[in-house]
């Protein structure tokens, strides 16, 4: 079985992915606010502030997905409701970074994401197609018998 071991490497990718992106963010606000940076007259204390927020709400958006994914790795069971719905937009944010970073960043950032992204995919697809099984496969309609006809 491939299911668990995926869902585990989700976790982990995630967490540590979680931790870079808090640390980026958090790193370029300290440049910012010790170099006292401005971009076209912004208050530099408000940009170094915002972009802490920033790491850190999407740190903790990383985090929460790296939850569920965990979730999933110790139930053995496909996730449900919110765990869905999160592992779901991780994947979605992990297909527009990984657009982004190909222009911003170069084709290496973008190998990661695309990983990532397929990594997620295949969490919630090899979860679906094997609960899914023979029993909900798709049935021939059933035809009435036909009625005899009294003439």
């Amino acid at each position: 079985m491939v299911r668990r071991p995926v869902a585990w490497l989700v976790t982990v990718v995630l967490f540590a992915e979680a931790l870079g992106v808090a640390a980026v963010d958090w790193f370029l606000g300290e440049v910012v606010h010790r170099q006292q940076m401005s971009l076209a007259g912004l208050d530099a204390d408000l940009m170094a502030t915002s972009s802490k927020a920033g790491g850190v709400v999407f740190g903790l958006y990383f985090a929460l997905c790296g939850v569920a994914a965990a979730a999933v790795a110790v139930r053995d069971r496909r996730p449900a409701g919110l765990g869905r719905i999160l592992l779901i937009s991780a994947a979605v944010v992990h297909g527009l970074l990984g657009a982004f970073a190909w222009g911003l960043v170069g084709w290496p950032a973008f190998l990661f994401m695309v990983v990532v992204l397929g990594l997620i995919v295949l969490l919630l697809t090899t979860y679906d197609a094997e609960e899914a099984g023979p029993d909900h496969a798709a049935q021939p309609p059933v035809t009435p018998p036909a009625e005899p006809s009294t003439s």
